[in-house]
């Protein structure tokens, strides 16, 4: 009798947590964005009349949503500004679709999130400068889509952030200064925009940089001397711009680098036996799992 009693109650349990009863706040805009994107042509499509914790790519927690994976799901259309409603969203991952519109300025909103992947859309428009207020990102990529504008110096609130690949649009302006503030930064990829100015001499400071790839902008003046103090870095590419000297790399050691590759060799500076011959462009066009 005993066993059977515990059984019930761990099948009352297993229910209840099925049965989630996630707040409508956030009902309504996930039904948002399966309307607002086509859901009826997803690849892996939901019933919306079924229960929420059937939803492909939908993670619950405490009847709250803290994740969604649509990655590669063929959503067509553009991101409702609804997706603010997500409160305790962590992570969303709309990659490899075909998203149109802009970025709206509510998914500042979602005040958890710790990981937002929007490459490989169609996603125009300017990133908006409310960006800086998601203190929880780590991570950012919008790699391949049609963004323009300048990047937002509030980028450089974001202190958790640990990738950012803004890499294939067509931003313009300078590299904000703010983006040295971010101590925590590995990943940096602004590969192939239309980006001016000086590289600023604040990057130096992002001792934990493993990867900084700025090649195909039109970024001009000196490499900043400040580069000698990249101990972590190990990929740096930063070919095919208008720089006027590249003096200040010879502090780097060839060691140190998996990918190293800039665009003036005849310069003939002692960089330390770096071996061109062995680099290569870093991938920033990459698939998840």
């Amino acid at each position: 009798m005993k066993s059977l009693f515990s059984f019930l109650v761990l099948f009352c349990i297993t229910v209840h947590t099925v049965l989630a009863e996630v707040p409508n706040k956030e009902m309504e805009s996930l039904v948002a964005l399966y309307n607002s994107t086509n859901g009826d042509s997803w690849v892996r499509s939901w019933d919306i009349t079924d229960d929420v914790s059937t939803w492909e790519g939908v993670t619950i927690r405490n009847n709250r949503v803290v994740e969604i994976n649509l990655f590669n799901n063929n959503l067509q259309g553009v991101i409702p500004s609804s997706i603010g409603g997500l409160e305790k969203l962590e992570s969303l991952n709309l990659a490899f679709n075909g998203i149109t519109g802009e970025l709206p300025k509510e998914i500042a909103e979602l005040s958890k999130l710790r990981i937002l992947k929007i490459e490989m859309n169609r996603i125009k428009g300017e990133l908006p400068q409310e960006l800086g207020n998601m203190k929880s990102l780590m991570e950012l990529t919008a790699f391949n889509n049609f963004i323009t504008g300048s990047i937002p110096e509030s980028i450089g609130d974001i202190k958790n952030l640990k990738v950012l690949n803004l890499s294939s649009n067509s931003l313009k302006g300078n590299i904000p200064k703010s983006v040295g503030g971010l101590a925590q930064l590995e990943s940096l990829g602004l590969f192939e925009n239309t980006l001016e100015g000086s590289i600023p001499s604040e990057i130096g400071g992002l001792t934990k940089l493993k990867e900084l790839v700025l090649a195909n902008n039109q970024l001009g003046g000196e490499v900043p001397e400040e580069f000698g103090q990249l101990a972590s870095l190990e990929v740096l590419q930063i070919q095919n711009n208008k720089f006027d000297s590249f003096k200040s790399l010879h502090t780097l050691n060839e060691k140190q680098f998996l990918v190293f590759d800039y665009d003036k060799e005849e310069d003939k500076i002692d960089f330390k036996n770096v071996e061109y011959g062995r680099t290569r462009m870093a991938d920033t066009k990459f698939e998840d799992e």
